[in-house]
């Protein structure tokens, strides 16, 4: 068996604590996994794991393995991709997850491009704003926007977008319309909550790097942007939203900015992934890909208000 080989396969089990977890990872059979572990054990004449039929953990010598092991195959892949970067061909099942807005909005759209350049990846991609376990999920990276405390993951910023304060017509035609930001805090709201952390958004805005927000009155909170759209389509509340979601209702007459003299927040896109490995060339293609839609999306949302 190949060096290497057996050297992924433990690493992979040490780091989903699970043989079957591992083989699914490695797109290999159970057995093969655990027969390349055992046969790095018999080389090595040394336990590097603990085994039972519930349980598996590394033992003291199997974690100063790992821990050398995890920076010799991050060398190797660096190596090779540095060698064979211009010829590498991103190929293989890639795994994502992005915010439901923005795979519906701007990558489900795209999709048809995306094949088109990289034929030979083949894309799962989940869309959800819920925590998620990269490694133990088998995820190889997702895209999330705002800010990132998660110190245990590389962010890479794919791009920004600004929300923008808008207002159902029949909202304006019952309430008035604000003219600053003291008669908006006495206006109906509809806000954003993140399924992440609980958190309810007031609308934010930005001035002279001066930050203001502004709770209103809430009608309700959602945790899904193109709902929350819908609702303040109905005219119970004013509504910060991303242009790239907005335009629709916009270009329908649906919706309508107001405030328009008045900063609303930025809010920076990330794509994560685990450290301790190389970019791979399709997370990689996939990454690139994904600024590049972003900054489309940027470029008309500004064109567009």
């Amino acid at each position: 068996m190949d060096r290497f080989d057996t050297m992924l396969a433990f690493t992979r089990v040490v780091e989903l604590t699970s043989f079957t977890k591992a083989a699914v990872s490695l797109n290999l059979p159970k057995a093969t996994v655990s027969a390349q572990v055992i046969a790095l054990e018999k080389r090595l004449r040394v336990k590097l794991l603990n085994r039972t039929t519930r349980h598996v953990s590394v033992t003291p010598e199997g974690a100063g393995y790992y821990e050398r092991a995890i920076r010799l195959l991050g060398e190797l892949e660096e190596t090779e991709a540095a060698v064979s970067h211009a010829a590498m061909t991103p190929k293989g099942r890639l795994r994502v997850d992005v915010p439901g807005a923005v795979g519906r909005r701007i990558i489900a759209p795209a999709l048809a491009d995306f094949f088109t350049r990289y034929p030979e990846i083949d894309l799962e991609m989940g869309c959800s704003d819920r925590p998620v376990d990269l490694i133990n999920e088998g995820i190889d990276c997702v895209i999330r926007g705002g800010e990132i405390n998660d110190e245990s993951l590389v962010a890479r910023r794919l791009g920004e977008f600004r929300m923008i304060t808008y207002a159902a017509p029949s909202y304006i035609a019952k309430h008035g319309t604000p003219k600053n930001l003291e008669e908006l805090e006495r206006h109906q709201v509809v806000n954003f909550f993140s399924s992440k952390t609980g958190k309810t958004y007031p609308f934010i805005y930005e001035q002279d790097k001066v930050q203001t927000m502004i709770e209103g009155r809430q009608r309700v909170a959602i945790n899904d942007f193109d709902i929350c759209a819908v609702a303040a389509c109905s005219g119970i509340g004013l509504i910060q939203l991303p242009a790239f979601i907005a335009n629709e209702y916009t270009a329908s007459g649906q919706l309508v900015p107001v405030l328009e003299g008045y900063m609303s927040e930025v809010v920076p896109v990330w794509i994560l992934y685990p450290p301790n490995r190389h970019l791979s060339a399709k997370v990689r293609a996939f990454a690139e890909w994904t600024a590049e839609l972003f900054a489309k999306a940027e470029f008309d949302a500004q064109n567009s208000v």
